[in-house]
């Protein structure tokens, strides 16, 4: 990843740009990174991707709750609390 401070980036704005295109750009104020510059592609790409997805009462998908009722079924037999998992 490209970085560059904060004062490099009001002079030379057009090569933080340029980088922006090849991939992620760290920005560092002080030696110490504040700020990240992708292309609005990525972030579009990263927004859709958030696997923190909550569940109201009832809105659980089906294929969720299998699988969420079978990883309880299954430490409660008390399988995958130890060194019994690959």
């Amino acid at each position: 990843m490209r970085r560059f401070s904060l004062t490099e980036l009001n002079n030379r704005s057009g090569e933080v740009v340029e980088a922006a295109y090849s991939g992620p750009v760290e920005i560092t104020r002080h030696g110490k990174p504040k700020f990240i510059i992708i292309t609005a592609e990525e972030y579009a790409r990263l927004a859709r991707r958030d696997p923190r997805r909550v569940y109201g009462v009832g809105e659980t998908p089906d294929e969720v709750a299998d699988a969420f009722a079978q990883e309880l079924d299954r430490l409660s037999r008390g399988e995958g609390y130890g060194d019994d998992e690959p």
